[in-house]
């Protein structure tokens, strides 16, 4: 079995812990063809049992999570493949709001440095009070993504299920950030975030061969 990966993290002492992911329970926003969660009683101690115990059934894409390349390339990287440095690190929270997709021009004046890791903070994040997928959900255009690759950022966070338009047929975007090696994360919820720097730690389940899976991912400042 390999030795698990390390990562040298200077954390301050007194650090104030955001959580930026959305729970998972029955009933909650699921992509449209997606499996939706299921949590089932195994074991119950009022029914005699010596412990609780629950069967969860969710698909890899499930609330807040990651997209490996193999998500949307055949022989890409599969989780297991990308390097947890991917996922934490200086994150840079835009507020985006207002806007029905986010293009290069909304980024224009974002300095964004090599290795940063990308939030966007629009009005996806109130979507998550609304009852079922939403699916005029605010996106991100190819032209961002290309604004993304040429920075050097190592990932793009986007606070609903998906960075892509919905009904895309293609998946331009996807394609384009997985295939340079800028990591994909979905499902976040920043209503308690103000814009501005900070540090980004989001675990992907360690499933190393899948195409992607929920995590928890929080923002230290």
């Amino acid at each position: 079995m390999p030795a698990p990966d390390a990562i040298d993290l200077a954390i301050p002492a007194r650090t104030r812990v955001i959580d930026i992911s959305v729970p998972i329970a029955v009933g909650m926003h699921s992509y449209p063809g997606d499996p939706a969660p299921a949590i089932e009683s195994v074991r119950q101690i009022p029914k005699g049992d010596v412990c609780n115990l629950s069967l969860l059934t969710m698909g890899s894409h499930t609330g807040t999570h990651v997209d490996a390349p193999y998500h949307f390339l055949a022989d890409g990287p599969r989780l297991g493949d990308v390097g947890l440095e991917r996922m934490i690190g200086e994150a840079v929270v835009v507020e985006l709001r207002g806007r029905a997709a986010v293009d290069a021009a909304a980024l224009r004046d974002v300095r964004l440095r090599k290795g940063d890791i990308l939030l966007c903070r629009t009005d996806n994040s109130w979507r998550w009070e609304q009852p079922g997928f939403q699916k005029d959900f605010t996106y991100l255009t190819e032209d961002a993504a290309e604004r993304l690759v040429a920075a050097g950022a190592h990932a793009v966070g986007m606070d609903y299920l998906s960075i892509e338009q919905f009904g895309s047929a293609t998946f331009p975007v996807h394609h384009r950030l997985l295939g340079a090696g800028v990591f994909v994360i979905e499902g976040l919820d920043l209503r308690r975030v103000e814009p501005g720097r900070y540090t980004l730690v989001c675990l992907p389940l360690k499933m190393p061969a899948l195409d992607g899976a929920p995590a928890r991912a929080v923002l230290l400042a």
